[in-house]
C-alpha cells in the first residue's frame, strides 16, 4: 500500500527574524550607492550646518525613525501584486498601520525618497541578484512592490526556476532576481520549498554549484546569519553521493561561519569582474525574543507591539555582535584583496524595530510528513 502523505505545520519558534519595517531601507541604501551622490541624492537638512567638502561622508546607519504619515508608505501590501504570503501581514491579519510609516532619518543627512524610474534608468541592461535567506527574499520583494507602484506597465510575471525567482522590467531590459541560498554555500537546505531540515549537512568547501546562476549579475547583494544558529550541524567534505565523503558534527556556532565566509570570499575573490559587478553583503536582522530588553516581562516577545524602542543606541541583548564581527572581517578582508563590497549594517536601526516583524501574520510553512 503506498505511503499516505499528511501535513503538519512546521513549528518555528516566533517567526521574529523578518523584520517588514525595513523592507524598504536595505534597497534605498543600495539605490544611493548606484545612483550616487547627486541633486537627487543625499540631502542635509535644514536644522544641520552644510558640511565642508572635506568632511567625512554621512553614516546612513545611524540615526532614528522619523514618523511620517505624509510620504509613508512607498507602497501599499494590497497594491502589490508580486508580495509573496510569507510578508503579506495585513492579508493574514495584522489591523494596524502605524509599522509602516516609519522612515529613517540619518543624524547627518537625509535620505532621498526612493525615485523607482531614476534607479531603472541606472540598471537599463543589468541583473541585479539578491542572494541568501528570506531576509533578502523580504528585501527583494519590496524592491518589486518598489517598482510596480511606478506605474511602469512593461513588467512580466515572475519567473521560477529552481532557486531562483527573476523579475523583468521588458522597457529597461533590467532584472532583479532573488535566489535563495540560506548558508552561502551548498547544503541540504538550499531547496527554496522544503528547507526546514534539522540536521544540517553543508558542504563547507562548496560555492559553486549556486555561484554559477549569478556570476554574471551587475549587482549582487548577499545575506546568511539566521541559519547559522542551531547548536550543531555537520560540515561535509565531499559531496552528498560520494562513498569517501568526510562528515564532521560541529558545535562551534562562529568557526562554521568563518569557514563559511571564506569560501564565498575566495570564490568572489577569482571569479567576480570587479570592472563589472558591485557587491553588497547585508548585516543580520535582530529577532526581539526577549522583551525585558525594552522594560517588559521575561515571557513576552514583541507580539503585538506597535511602536519601536525609543532609546537612543539600543542593542538588543540577544544580537549576536560576534557574528557581526566575523562578517565584518570577511568583508575588510576582500576590501584588502582589492574588491570594493559595500557592508549594509542594518542591525542597530532594526534593533529599534520590535514593532516591525511579520509574527503571526504571515503564511505558515506546512512541511509533509509521511504517516
Amino acid at each position: 500500500m503506498a505511503e499516505k502523505v499528511v501535513h503538519k505545520s512546521w513549528i518555528i519558534q516566533y517567526n521574529l527574524h523578518s523584520i517588514i519595517g525595513i523592507l524598504l531601507l536595505v534597497f534605498l541604501f543600495v539605490s544611493f550607492y548606484v545612483i550616487g551622490d547627486n541633486s537627487d541624492g543625499v540631502r542635509i537638512p535644514h536644522n544641520k550646518p552644510k558640511r565642508k567638502k572635506s568632511s567625512p561622508k554621512c553614516d546612513l546607519f545611524s540615526g532614528s525613525w522619523i514618523f511620517d504619515n505624509v510620504s509613508y508608505p512607498l507602497y501599499r501590501e494590497q497594491h502589490c501584486t508580486f508580495m509573496p504570503d510569507d510578508f503579506a501581514c495585513h492579508k493574514f491579519g495584522r489591523k494596524d498601520s502605524k509599522f509602516q510609516h516609519w522612515r529613517w532619518r540619518p543624524y547627518d543627512c537625509d535620505l532621498p525618497r526612493f525615485n523607482g524610474k531614476a534607479l531603472l534608468e541606472k540598471l537599463k541592461g543589468k541583473r541585479v541578484v539578491f542572494v541568501g535567506d528570506s531576509l533578502n527574499k523580504n528585501q527583494w520583494a519590496s524592491i518589486v512592490c518598489l517598482i510596480e507602484s511606478t506605474g511602469i506597465p512593461s513588467l512580466k510575471p515572475l519567473s521560477y526556476k529552481g532557486n531562483l525567482i527573476a523579475f523583468e522590467v521588458k522597457e529597461y531590459n533590467a532584472t532583479i532576481d532573488f535566489y535563495w541560498s540560506p548558508l552561502l554555500v551548498e547544503s541540504n537546505c538550499d531547496d527554496p520549498v522544503n528547507h526546514r531540515i534539522r540536521d544540517r549537512i553543508i558542504r563547507i568547501e562548496a560555492i559553486e554549484n549556486h555561484a554559477r546562476h549569478w556570476n554574471d549579475a551587475d549587482i549582487l547583494i548577499f545575506d546568511s546569519f539566521t541559519w547559522w544558529h542551531e547548536h550543531q550541524m555537520t560540515l561535509l567534505w565531499g559531496s552528498f553521493n560520494s562513498s569517501d565523503a568526510i562528515y564532521k558534527k560541529v558545535g562551534m556556532k562562529l568557526r562554521r561561519y568563518e569557514m563559511a565566509l571564506r569560501t564565498w570570499s575566495d570564490w568572489l575573490e577569482v571569479q567576480i569582474d570587479r570592472n563589472r559587478t558591485r557587491l553588497f553583503f547585508m548585516s543580520l536582522s535582530p529577532s526581539h525574543k526577549n522583551a525585558t530588553d525594552w522594560g517588559m516581562r521575561n515571557d513576552q516577545t514583541c507580539y503585538e507591539e506597535t511602536e519601536p524602542i525609543s532609546r537612543k543606541e539600543y542593542w538588543g541583548s540577544q544580537t549576536d555582535r560576534k557574528m557581526m564581527e566575523i562578517a565584518e572581517a570577511s568583508i575588510n578582508g576582500l576590501k584588502r584583496r582589492g574588491l570594493d563590497i559595500q557592508y549594509l549594517n542594518i542591525t542597530q536601526l532594526s534593533d529599534y524595530r520590535k514593532d516591525a516583524h511579520p509574527s503571526i501574520y504571515k503564511r505558515n510553512w506546512v512541511a509533509p510528513a509521511k504517516k
